[in-house]
């Protein structure tokens, strides 16, 4: 992989990891169950991208 891809992996695992934290920031606020697991579901499918990027660099 050439530098620029690795920044670009790296770029893209930061955005995942904000997204994840600013889902798990909300599920902790919402009360109503539909919202917070329609949340929960953003949060997890976040976990898999960043999970996919990961895995690139292994």
């Amino acid at each position: 992989m050439t530098s620029k891809e690795l920044l670009y992996i790296d770029d893209a695992l930061g955005h995942e990891q904000y997204f994840q934290t600013k889902c798990n920031e909300v599920i902790s606020q919402l009360q109503d169950r539909e919202l917070k697991t329609t949340v929960q579901q953003m949060q997890q499918t976040h976990q898999q991208i960043y999970q996919s990027f990961f895995s690139l660099l292994g």
